[in-house]
């Protein structure tokens, strides 16, 4: 999408109160006069969604530290540049992706429309499974369920049946009650696939890790520790896990290294589609992959973390040999 279709767009999708609950939120935080115009000017200079001016502290930028952050206009481009949408479906099909990535899940899964013999044979030896619906987003309608429950077949028959990860002891510590999983971000050139970054998802309160069902996020260093406070929607931040008590920060990922290589492999095997937002689960036996994401989010440590304060965009456009 081209910067004024952006702008357009972005316009066109914001209420009046959305935009005036971030002038708000953003007066809470600074006391910066004029905030109004210095989001729309964000908005038409680095195609900031006014919900990336506080989300990446934009008040608290010069305009040469705010030109080094990947915005949603930024990242709806290189989406558009390196992400053929006629392939989009076997990232964003849940079957379709299993199906192609097979080798990289290791677990069992039965695709939709199956019979009931076919559902039969699936959940024998498994006391749960998860069901997925297969276009859905954010971890909306994922449920963990009893392979007992005597209406799978008429209630779940259009999903995708997956077997259910059981994850390494140490994350299983951290958060029991989801997967909490790495977001691994890859970009493939056609020759060599490289690494953009990573992040951790860790759930609170919910069978998922997503973001936008009430999970957090914190950054990771090169070794797979964690560096920043886990951050929820709500601008929350976490040292410790509200609800588990675990600690958090300093939190090293076992396995991540092979993680790394799993991610970059599958990389390689769609051209297609050459940057991907991996989500991928550690079990005792290695890393698997859960899914993928077409149209990866965006992710960068807020400015108060980094005394540097630096985004993302200038390695992005490194490694993808790019300027925006």
């Amino acid at each position: 999408m081209k910067k004024g279709k952006f702008i357009v767009k972005s316009f066109r999708n914001t209420t009046i109160s959305s935009l005036i609950d971030v002038v708000k939120k953003v007066k809470k935080q600074t006391k910066k006069k004029f905030v109004l115009f210095d989001i729309l000017y964000c908005a038409i200079k680095y195609q900031a969604a006014f919900h990336d001016y506080l989300e990446f502290e934009f008040y608290l930028l010069n305009n040469t530290q705010r030109k080094t952050y990947l915005t949603n206009g930024k990242n709806n481009e290189i989406v558009r540049m390196f992400n053929d949408k006629n392939f989009w479906h076997i990232i964003d099909n849940k079957n379709e992706f299993n199906d192609y990535f097979k080798k990289y899940l290791k677990r069992d899964y039965l695709n939709p429309n199956f019979t009931k013999e076919e559902l039969y044979k699936f959940i024998q030896n498994k006391d749960k499974i998860i069901v997925k619906p297969v276009n859905g987003i954010g971890g909306e309608g994922i449920e963990i369920i009893d392979t007992k429950k005597n209406d799978i077949y008429e209630k779940y028959g259009t999903y995708l049946l997956e077997e259910v990860i059981t994850q390494h002891p140490k994350l299983n510590e951290l958060y029991p009650k989801s997967v909490n999983s790495l977001r691994i971000f890859t970009f493939f050139d056609g020759k060599d696939s490289h690494l953009l970054q990573v992040i951790l998802k860790i759930g609170n309160k919910e069978v998922v890790d997503n973001f936008s069902s009430g999970g957090m996020y914190a950054f990771l260093d090169d070794n797979g520790t964690v560096m920043t406070p886990a951050i929820d929607k709500d601008d929350n931040f976490y040292g410790v896990h509200p609800t588990s008590k675990k600690q958090i920060l300093g939190f090293k990922v076992p396995m991540f290294n092979e993680a790394i290589e799993l991610a970059l492999n599958a990389a390689k095997e769609i051209e297609q589609i050459k940057y991907i937002g991996w989500d991928i689960a550690i079990t005792s036996n290695g890393p698997c992959i859960i899914e993928g994401n077409s149209y990866p989010g965006i992710y960068q440590i807020k400015p108060r973390f980094d005394k540097n304060k630096t985004g993302i965009l200038p390695k992005y456009e490194k490694i993808m040999k790019i300027k925006l």
